[in-house]
């Protein structure tokens, strides 16, 4: 689709962006990687005798030895919130402003998301961000408006313009909070380096169990420097690493503590990838170096031929 001038003012350069990587996208596609939930239980009453029987609660029955049967309201929409980490660790690795051939785990994050927005719109479903660090940043329900899809494109902006120091993260008071706040069964998509910076492992898998609450959907997409921040891949002479959420400093020699450092990165990871298998949350690698589209529209695709 090309757009005059006029049409190109009425949008930002990262829904312009969106756009063209949805359209890109849906050209020849069939289905929607997303789907709202056809069906969600309301209540049970008793049954008539005469009615067919197989919304009949065979369970319940087993119990209360009463015939009840499940009535459903239909769900034609899809609810989806977004959940974006943008503490100081997400800003890494430094990319200068304008330098659109490189990206970090918040440019990443914050494309990815413009993209499902874009796709979402297409399809009218509602969307809502969260955005936090420290602390709640940000929380929108979803609502499938055009002025609403406006405001989030408009906080996205705001996370790329932002170049914070020493923002902590602390994913565990976030997630748990963004669970209790969704009422409604939703699609919930994360975007995170999933490094906590006040919290162990143990209440950190605890916040991710919790985003299942009310049988939402979850999608965890791990972003990271894979080259950097998981295989620890560096020339071996003198380093100054600093701690871009406390500002502490160590100078180090790559090599003397690189075994010890891929030994826990790699148990963490494997841990994490452990929990989600256990929760029934889909796990998404997403490594920055590969580009945001080349780690999102295979995994959209994926999505499709399994629905």
């Amino acid at each position: 689709m090309s757009l005059n001038q006029q049409e190109f003012q009425q949008f930002s350069h990262l829904e312009l962006l969106a756009r063209q990587v949805v359209e890109g996208f849906i050209t020849g596609l069939h289905k929607s990687p997303f789907h709202g939930f056809s069906v969600e239980f309301a209540e049970h009453r008793l049954y008539n005798t005469g009615e067919p029987t197989k919304h009949i609660d065979w369970k319940l029955y087993g119990r209360s030895d009463k015939m009840f049967v499940k009535r459903y309201e239909e769900e034609t929409n899809l609810r989806c919130q977004i959940v974006i980490d943008s503490s100081s660790s997400m800003y890494f690795p430094p990319v200068e402003k304008g330098d659109d051939t490189k990206e970090n785990k918040i440019t990443f994050s914050v494309k990815c998301a413009a993209a499902i927005i874009e796709l979402l719109k297409s399809q009218r479903d509602a969307v809502g961000l969260s955005v936090f660090s420290e602390n709640m940043e940000v929380h929108t329900p979803a609502r499938s408006t055009n002025m609403h899809t406006k405001l989030l494109y408009s906080e996205l902006e705001k996370l790329l313009e932002e170049t914070p120091t020493q923002k902590k993260t602390s994913a565990v008071k976030a997630l748990h909070e963004i669970a209790e706040s969704i009422h409604r069964r939703s699609l919930v998509i994360l975007f995170s380096d999933m490094f906590d910076s006040g919290s162990d492992n143990e209440e950190l898998f605890s916040a991710l169990q919790h985003l299942k609450h009310n049988k939402h959907e979850v999608i965890l997409f791990h972003v990271t420097d894979k080259k950097l921040e998981l295989d620890f891949d560096y020339e071996n002479r003198p380093y100054t690493f600093v701690d871009i959420e406390t500002g502490e400093e160590i100078k180090v020699q790559p090599s003397e503590v690189k075994e010890n450092y891929l030994r826990s990165i790699s148990t963490y990871k494997q841990q994490l990838k452990l929990r989600c298998g256990q929760y029934r949350i889909e796990f998404v690698e997403a490594d920055v170096n590969e580009g945001f589209k080349q780690v999102l529209l295979p995994y959209l695709l994926k999505r499709t031929r399994m629905m």
